[in-house]
């Protein structure tokens, strides 16, 4: 699979959780959306060559991979796993890394927020992808710069502002 609009960026699909294709079973071009649309948001040329790889994970895998890598004890919706940590606006090597997301906390996000699964899913591909280019939101700055980007690519996707009843920034913390 390659990412929509870069016929050099390579889509690794893998399914760890069975049940993402009932609750999704277009995930894969919903990702293959998605990543292009980070891509082109974050400003990386149409002749792009590189491999992302996304997992369709459980809240299990999550938890482990979150305790491994960042010391807390907790299911996440998304981890990103860069080969090589980008400054926004570096362009990838020849991987850029792995995303792997965690069905049902996406789920339980999705029915607590009111969203489809389909645009959450999309939002939370875009935002780890952005992580995989460089972007954070560990400060605030760059929290604000992450977030308006991310609204920006979202609606070239037709999918509504995710921050709009949080209050902005305060709102990434549980996109992390």
């Amino acid at each position: 699979m390659h990412a929509a609009g870069y016929p050099s960026v390579d889509l690794i699909l893998s399914v760890e959780d069975a049940d993402w294709n009932s609750i999704l079973p277009d995930a894969a071009q919903l990702a293959v959306e998605a990543v292009g649309a980070a891509l082109a948001g974050a400003g990386m040329m149409p002749g792009l060559v590189t491999e992302v790889g996304v997992t369709l994970a459980d809240d299990t895998m999550l938890r482990d991979l979150n305790g491994q890598w960042r010391g807390k004890d907790k299911p996440t919706n998304i981890l990103s796993f860069p080969i090589v940590q980008l400054a926004p606006g570096d362009t990838p090597g020849a991987m850029a890394g792995d995303l792997v997301l965690a069905r049902q906390t996406l789920e339980r996000e999705a029915l607590r927020d009111g969203k489809s699964l389909a645009d959450h899913f999309r939002h939370l591909v875009i935002h780890g992808m952005l992580h995989l280019l460089g972007y954070d939101h560990e400060e605030a700055e760059e929290a604000e710069q992450m977030e308006r980007l991310e609204v920006l690519v979202l609606s070239t996707l037709a999918i509504a502002d995710p921050y709009a009843d949080s209050g902005g920034v305060a709102g990434v913390d549980p996109v992390d």
